[in-house]
């Protein structure tokens, strides 16, 4: 499904309007008379339900003039509460506040405390709130009458349906700055934008409908709308179906190199998450040392001793015998629990430099790129790269916080730059391509922030891999399965959940998108 930034909704609309000749207040109209359609869809029968709606001057403030038109209509008592004075309000917003006006309807402006004061009474009484506020053009920072105005609807303990986006979440980013409006549901239009994807934005929205109000389908399919949200349909059309005659070999083979003295959860997590995803062969890479351990904890995969150094880490004398593993894999997924050794580094940054078969690149794998990720533009292999943002950080050069303040635009900017896949774990991951397609996750809970679950993505997208699928697709199917895992496990209580409790949810997560 295409999620579209502000800038591109703006030109769809200006298309919609220019070259396909529908009027703005059309378009308007049915935008409101699908907030209202939700609102009644919430409340249930109408009559003389009191519904409260906060407007400002532009769109969005237009889509709630249509939007009360439509409620009265259905016999709901409407308040329409306008920050600032009606003689601002303009274009084809200024239509539909007019019919409303020469329909009876009554706008409350809200110039001073008596006014706000009504507005507080009305809310206590509603049965239900609408945010017509902001739209997707607002990239700033609330506050004053606007922050008063969110305040009163957050604290109201009503339902809040917001129109298109909720007040003071940025289209593009969910950032919030200053106040913005907790919705219970959003009617977005056309397409999803990925502030409702992203957080804190999807925390804002509650439940999302994406209602169709005429665009010509063409201007929602275009190639220039480089950002997708990642949903069962789009994974289902990816995942290949297992044939009756299949056997180890043909689901495929999968390398790991994992693992150092304290480190070795991480190894078994990521190996057994590749089996748990249906990789029919699983070969996990250690230190000799650490070998008899593996070997016993691991009883599905098979654990091969690797040359180590004097202090029992993985370095450059293992490059041969990592090779020589990876010769008869499909994949070879390097990092998980490796530590942070120079040798070892050195060793991660040749094998990435020399590698034939696709790459899943994860954890102290990538502290090992750092301040060398122009071997990946050189080697002949593609990676998948699976930072999350502290990592990304030392990735890039960049802060935390830059990073989480627009994680589409960090995960796109490096994926071009390195000729990888980067996937930029969190709240929201964020897949991205070196074309600058960008893919965006709708699954996964808090529950998934927990020590060994970036681990087990590590496995997951190396057996999709195995299994055929593209590194493109496998990246993508791989955030989703993983989340819809962990969104399986946790059930009503993200608490507690640990990494090793995904394998069973695993399982399951497979088959729903087989289904």
């Amino acid at each position: 499904m295409k999620v579209s930034t502000a800038a591109e909704m703006r030109e769809i609309d200006r298309r919609a309007i220019q070259e396909f000749g529908i009027p703005g207040a059309a378009l308007m109209e049915n935008a409101g008379g699908e907030v209202a359609r939700k609102v009644a869809g919430i409340v249930g029968p109408l009559t003389d339900k009191l519904v409260c709606i906060f407007a400002g001057k532009g769109n969005n403030g237009g889509d709630g003039f249509v939007a009360a038109r439509h409620l009265t209509g259905r016999g709901a008592r409407v308040k329409v509460f306008l920050l600032g004075a009606a003689e601002g309000v303009t274009g084809d917003a200024r239509i539909h506040l007019d019919v409303w006006r020469n329909m009876g309807g009554d706008i409350i402006e809200i110039n001073d405390e008596r006014d706000w004061d009504k507005a507080k009474f009305a809310v206590a009484f509603a049965d239900c709130l609408v945010d017509a506020l902001l739209g997707t053009g607002f990239h700033g920072e609330t506050g004053g009458h606007l922050a008063e105005a969110i305040n009163i609807m957050n604290t109201g303990k009503k339902p809040v349906v917001a129109v298109d986006i909720p007040s003071g979440i940025d289209a593009d980013t969910g950032q919030a700055r200053g106040a913005a409006v907790r919705a219970s549901h959003t009617v977005t239009f056309a397409l999803s934008k990925p502030g409702l994807l992203l957080h804190p934005g999807a925390s804002h929205a509650g439940e999302i409908t994406v209602a169709d109000i005429g665009m010509p389908a063409g201007l929602l399919l275009a190639e220039e709308i480089r950002q997708n949200a990642i949903t069962a349909g789009v994974v289902k059309g990816m995942f290949p179906r297992r044939p009756p005659e299949a056997h180890k070999g043909l689901n495929g083979r999968v390398a790991i190199v994992a693992g150092s003295t304290g480190l070795t959860g991480a190894a078994a997590l990521a190996a057994q998450a590749a089996v748990r995803t249906g990789a029919g062969l699983v070969t996990l890479g250690v230190a000799a040392s650490l070998y008899p351990l593996l070997a016993v904890k691991l009883t599905e995969v098979m654990a091969k001793p690797l040359p180590e150094t004097e202090s029992g880490v993985i370095g450059l004398a293992a490059a041969d015998s990592i090779a020589e593993l990876t010769s008869a894999c499909d994949v070879l997924a390097i990092g998980p629990g490796l530590g942070q050794a120079a040798d070892t580094q050195a060793m991660v940054r040749k094998i990435v430099r020399e590698a034939k078969c696709p790459l899943v690149i994860d954890a102290d794998a990538l502290n090992a790129l750092a301040g060398y990720t122009d071997i990946l533009q050189d080697s002949e292999a593609l990676a998948v790269l699976t930072p999350h943002p502290g990592e990304m950080a030392r990735l890039t050069g960049l802060s935390v916080a830059a990073i989480n303040g627009d994680r589409i635009a960090a995960a796109r900017a490096a994926a071009a730059r390195w000729g990888a896949i980067v996937v930029l774990k969190g709240a929201g991951t964020v897949v991205a391509f070196p074309d600058e397609e960008v893919y965006i996750n709708t699954t996964g809970n808090a529950g998934l922030a927990t020590g060994g679950t970036g681990d087990v993505l590590t496995g997951v997208i190396a057996a999709l891999i195995a299994q055929g699928l593209s590194s493109h697709d496998a990246a993508v199917a791989g955030a989703y399965l993983q989340g819809l895992a962990g969104d399986i496990a946790a059930g009503d209580c993200p608490v507690g959940l640990a990494a090793s409790d995904l394998f069973p949810a695993l399982r399951e997560a497979v088959g729903r998108v087989q289904a």
